[in-house]
């Protein structure tokens, strides 16, 4: 079993992947083109279009993080191959303390409090009590469901969003557009989980914005392509004064680095973060990538992506 590693920090990766798979060789898209033809499973992330192009002969490939939408874009992507992602992997965890960070910030007015101490004003704000600060978790997958239980544990009121039906302990669950609905209608902090999909493009728009709370506030460590940023920006509106929307804390964007031309950045009521909210963490990811390599080269079934539905 030959298996080609893309990702920053691949030689770690190749060091400790090879101790989990002695029975294999491992090396990394720094190896000579001879050996990259010679692949039977690509271990990557984000790769370029000439390394997907290279083997002759892919049998699988594992993608090195939860979110697929740039593989699947990939032009070099070849058909047909088998496409196994990571699940978690230890990051919702990191995506959890992201987002009850970003709930707090809001429910405790941390950022009304960090504009009065521009203006050296001394105002105290009436605490808003948890269970009166319901939060819309969009997106309900392995991650999404996990940040949610985070969330309700907190004693927030959760109102969780999928395509289809799902029943989590402790979480009001809804689905479909009615489902959406209900949850837009709810939500004071509303969580961006999504995959990038056609079907969740520009989720959050003009219209769903407009459907939030009065001074609702947005979390999104999910996909940067879930936000219309032109309808996000005249939401929160312009200068010191809140627009419909409170705020919004966002750790992804459509184009990345988040060009530094995009008002974005110099919005007061948006607070911006480099696509950091759940990095992979190694051991937990090198046990899961393993595990789907011995099971691509045994034949075992395996959950693999669904190119048509991007997830």
């Amino acid at each position: 079993m030959k298996i080609l590693v893309h990702i920053d920090d691949a030689e770690q990766w190749r060091k400790a992947l090879a101790e989990r798979l002695p029975e294999a060789e491992v090396f990394t898209s720094a190896a000579p083109a001879e050996q990259r033809r010679q692949a039977d499973y690509l271990a990557v992330w984000k790769p370029p279009e000439w390394l997907l192009r290279e083997p002759t002969d892919p049998k699988g490939i594992v993608n090195l993080g939860a979110g697929v939408d740039a593989l699947l874009s990939n032009p070099g992507l070849p058909d047909g191959v088998p496409i196994v992602k990571l699940r978690d992997a230890g990051m919702a965890e990191l995506i959890g303390d992201y987002v009850r960070y970003g709930i707090l910030h809001f429910q405790r007015d941390f950022d009304r409090y960090r504009r009065q101490q521009s203006r050296a004003e001394w105002r105290e704000h009436a605490v808003v009590d948890k269970t009166d600060w319901p939060v819309g978790v969009l997106g309900l997958g392995a991650i999404g469901a996990k940040v949610a239980a985070m969330v309700a544990a907190d004693g927030f009121p959760v109102h969780g969003w999928s395509r289809s039906p799902k029943s989590l302990e402790g979480i009001h669950c809804h689905h479909g557009d009615a489902g959406l609905d209900e949850v837009l209608a709810e939500a004071r902090t509303l969580v961006l989980l999504l995959p990038d999909t056609s079907a969740t493009h520009h989720i959050v728009n003009a219209e769903t914005l407009a459907a939030l709370p009065d001074a609702a506030s947005l979390i999104n460590p999910g996909r940067g392509t879930l936000i219309d940023e032109a309808a996000l920006l005249d939401a929160l509106g312009e200068g010191e004064v809140e627009g419909r929307l409170r705020g919004a804390i966002l750790d992804a964007f459509t184009e990345e680095p988040l060009p530094t031309a995009s008002p974005l950045w110099s919005h007061p009521r948006v607070w911006i973060t480099p696509h950091m909210a759940g990095p992979t963490p190694l051991g937990e990811a090198l046990n899961q990538v393993a595990e789907a390599l011995r099971a691509f080269a045994a034949g075992d079934p395996i959950d693999t992506v669904d190119p048509d539905a991007g997830y």
